[in-house]
């Protein structure tokens, strides 16, 4: 008799979802903390005033920034948005919104535990280096391109104007902490959301459904690398956390898991909403496309050699 395609036990997707729960929301809530620590304690002009002045150098330092300056996805853009305006360039922006998420310690610790006995110094090496060269890249390629191009027409008039502030300002030390812890549990909740949809839907594919039915995606790396930076998209996970989620899909090949650690913070369902808030639809859509075939193509190249 046939196994059935979809078995769904609650003990085991109960266990299933709990283990991932657990292990990815301390990392979760310490990200956020940082964030808002950032968002409140940061001025602009710390990150302008050190940037070497050779374009190609300033994209490679804001790639690098992440490990100083850590940040969510999921707060990265606002954040963004102020330096821009306060005069940081476009490209060097670009660079640090893609790296920022992937290049920092919290990022690297949670890969590591999340790959406990999958290789977890190779799969974290790899994924801090990819992720650093496609974020300096696509710096790179941003300075080939027009400002008005890239930026929305209302972001172009506050660089104009030059009319952003530091967050925070002048206020009490006492008020900039309330604010920074306020703005920290905020993003905490939001990307809870999104990391309990994606944990829950993570335990159902792992406990539920016939993991044959997938062999043929995960025995062929053509296949295995597309497929699964399609669902990082769609899961839409932290990078604080989506390691855990990843970590369980061990029918899918080393590569495959790696396209969905880069690609994911990069680029997922929530982010092409959030960055449409900053830059203009064309270039998003640009952007979106050319990460899917970069990171795809540089995953499966990395299957051919062994990995």
């Amino acid at each position: 008799m046939n196994q059935p395609w979809f078995s769904f036990s609650l003990p085991d997707f109960s266990y299933a979802f709990l283990s991932v729960l657990l292990e990815g929301v301390p990392f979760i809530l310490l990200g956020t903390l940082l964030s808002g620590l950032i968002d409140q304690f940061l001025p602009a002009r710390v990150m302008t005033r050190f940037l070497p002045r050779s374009p190609f150098a300033g994209v490679c330092v804001s790639a690098l920034m992440g490990l100083v300056f850590p940040m969510c996805e999921c707060g990265i853009v606002p954040v963004i948005r102020r330096l821009i305006a306060k005069g940081l360039p476009v490209s060097n922006a670009v660079a640090y919104m893609l790296a920022a998420p992937i290049v920092n310690p919290i990022t690297a610790l949670s890969t590591y535990a999340a790959f406990r006995g999958q290789g977890a110094a190779e799969i974290t090496i790899l994924r801090l280096g990819l992720g650093l060269f496609i974020a300096a890249l696509a710096g790179i390629a941003v300075c080939n391109l027009s400002i008005g191009s890239v930026l929305k027409k209302e972001i172009l008039e506050s660089v104009a104007l030059g009319s952003a502030g530091s967050a925070g300002g002048g206020a009490p030390l006492s008020r900039r902490l309330i604010a920074a812890m306020d703005a920290g549990v905020r993003d905490f909740l939001d990307v809870m959301v999104y990391f309990i949809v994606g944990a829950a839907a993570a335990s159902v594919f792992g406990t539920a459904m016939d993991q044959s039915l997938f062999l043929p995606l995960a025995l062929h790396d053509w296949l295995a690398v597309p497929s699964m930076m399609v669902l990082a998209g769609i899961l839409a996970l932290c990078s604080s956390s989506d390691a855990f989620v990843a970590a369980t899909f061990v029918s899918f090949p080393a590569v495959a898991k790696l396209a969905f650690l880069v690609f994911g913070p990069m680029m997922d369902l929530k982010l092409v909403f959030i960055y449409a808030a900053v830059f203009r639809r064309r270039f998003v859509f640009g952007l979106a496309v050319g990460l899917f075939v970069l990171i795809g193509l540089i995953c499966v190249r990395l299957s051919v050699i062994g990995l």
